[in-house]
């Protein structure tokens, strides 16, 4: 079982031809952790930004140094789109975008699946928890045009398309942080008295809540820098509507 954790940011985007306005309030965080076992699963990370027209919301799941993990593997899905203008491609992203949660439509968003093989150690009475090799899944969901663009049209996708996904690939370097973090936070952990490693769990379930909550912020300022009015994301959407 994977736990889920959700983000929502929750607040109209009100639109026209010509602008939008951005409004953002009521950030909602639930946290469920699970308790560790072995080999038990790490919990998958979403975090949902501000709605947009259509229920349009972006989603964005929340996430080692850098460099890549032993165990880790990026997939790109893509869901096909229509349009003959910004407007339309936009319009049709509120229409066709991934369903998430109760009901809402993303524009994009990065899912990933963690999960951990943990070798406790039992010596008499102490344990130890001697290593902790996690196996990560890194997934982006992107928009595409189902037909082919010429011209401005396609230059004004690909630069709303490419800041999308630089968006979601800085997600998910957050998460492959997070998983370093927990891995450095997690090897070595012992008890002196714990037979059963009850003890030794407990104290890795306490430190798997400070560390997601911390991600949790993390992710959720970002998002908020990003698509307040004149964030990044704002500029992108503002851009695509108002251009060809």
């Amino acid at each position: 079982m994977l736990p889920l954790i959700y983000s929502l940011i929750r607040g109209p985007f009100l639109k026209n031809r010509l602008s939008f306005i951005a409004s953002q309030k009521n950030l909602i965080s639930i946290l469920h952790i699970a308790s560790a076992s072995a080999a038990e699963p790490c919990p998958t990370f979403l975090i949902a930004m501000p709605r947009l027209r259509h229920a349009l919301v972006f989603l964005l799941s929340l996430s080692v140094p850098v460099t890549a993990l032993a165990s880790e593997r990026e997939a790109v899905k893509t869901y096909a789109i229509a349009g003959r203008t910004g407007a339309e491609l936009y319009a049709s992203i509120g229409e066709r975008g991934p369903m998430i949660g109760k009901g809402r439509r993303v524009i994009a968003h990065t899912g990933f699946r963690l999960t951990w093989k943990r070798d406790y150690q039992q010596d008499g009475k102490a344990c130890r928890l001697a290593s902790a090799e996690p196996t990560l899944t890194i997934t982006y969901t992107l928009p595409k045009p189902a037909e082919r663009l010429t011209g401005s049209l396609a230059r004004s996708w690909t630069s709303f398309i490419d800041g999308v996904r630089r968006h979601e690939l800085e997600h998910g370097r957050f998460i492959r942080e997070m998983v370093a973090e927990i891995s450095q936070a997690s090897i070595g952990l012992s008890a002196p008295d714990d037979p059963g490693c009850r003890l030794v769990r407990q104290m890795l379930n306490t430190r798997l809540k400070e560390i997601s909550g911390r991600n949790g912020q993390r992710h959720s300022a970002y998002d908020r820098a990003e698509l307040t009015e004149g964030g990044n994301v704002h500029q992108l959407i503002l851009a695509l509507v108002n251009g060809p």
